[in-house]
């Protein structure tokens, strides 16, 4: 049996209490000798008061914070205090994501060694249907794809990657390369974290034997059930942050051929919300113009 005392769950909230509720608790308590940090990036009064009376009453470390530190930043905290505390493995949960004890202790057994190691296990939604198997990043064109993809296109040249609503990291892999980077602030920073770890000579793992489940949409929707858009914060760091990751990862030349295909990558990403969403424009539109703009910006400034 794995020793769930050096584990630590962290969680990055941001206005999704309810979650926490529905998610986090049933996890905490299947595992009750891991220490839970909720990193609480600052929505209202209320919402901090509800976090703070739930961490009470589970027996959790909330982590407040003044502002928004982002995903990055928020999971950076949780680390930092888990690590002053003598934890030695990370889970990163979403606040829409749980798993059971059996899994978590299938991926710690995985990041029991001493070189760098991060693992994923297999992520369902709610209907049982397969949300991630790990990821591929399609270095021709910025694009990012699931292993069904990566089956079909087997001489693409690509690198894994694996999400960060379900993750397990080992105290070697995060020193060596010093946690998430934060100027991501949302989305990406999984993808920028993943190769660094592989370029810093540590191991991707996905274990498929463990299962998590991802409640996809309770921290991406709009709040508004007749429609399927994601958040403007969605669209516009998923279209920035692409050509962010080729700034600081990748020579110029790829920039240049991801900048040059910026337009349908934006599309690409707007098209994830549904076409109905285009009957109330406004909205996504601003955002996936905004991301585009900042993207190219990005992109001259490696030029």
């Amino acid at each position: 049996m794995p020793d769930e005392s050096t584990l630590a769950i962290i969680v990055v909230n941001y206005g999704s209490s309810a979650l926490l509720e529905r998610n986090l608790v049933a996890t905490s308590r299947a595992l009750p000798d891991a220490a839970v940090y909720v990193v609480d990036n600052r929505t209202t009064a209320d919402e901090a008061r509800l976090v703070g009376e739930l961490a009470e009453r589970e027996g959790w470390i909330a982590l407040p914070q003044q502002g928004n530190l982002g995903f990055g930043g928020g999971v950076n905290r949780g680390v930092e205090a888990a690590r002053a505390d003598g934890r030695t493995r990370y889970l990163l949960l979403n606040p829409d994501a749980s798993i059971g004890a059996e899994s978590t202790h299938l991926l710690l057994d995985e990041v029991d060694v001493a070189e760098s190691v991060v693992a994923a296990p297999l992520v369902e939604d709610g209907a049982g249907r397969v949300w991630s198997a790990g990821h591929v990043l399609d270095l021709h064109d910025g694009a990012t794809h699931g292993r069904a993809w990566a089956e079909r296109h087997p001489d693409a040249d690509t690198r894994r990657w694996l999400t960060g609503a379900a993750l397990m990291i080992n105290d070697a892999a995060w020193t060596a390369v010093d946690g998430f980077d934060e100027e991501y602030f949302l989305y990406w920073e999984d993808v920028d974290f993943s190769l660094r770890i592989e370029d810093a000579g540590g191991r991707l793992v996905l274990v498929e034997q463990a299962k998590a489940v991802h409640d996809e949409g309770g921290t991406q929707g709009i709040g508004d059930p007749d429609m399927h858009a994601k958040s403007p914060l969605y669209y516009y760091y998923n279209i920035r942050n692409r050509m962010l990751l080729a700034q600081k990862l990748f020579e110029r030349e790829t920039v240049r051929r991801w900048d040059a295909g910026s337009v349908s990558a934006a599309r690409e990403v707007l098209l994830r919300g549904g076409r109905r969403q285009l009957l109330r424009p406004w909205r996504p539109l601003r955002a996936v113009w905004r991301g585009w703009r900042d993207g190219r910006r990005i992109a001259r400034q490696a030029s």
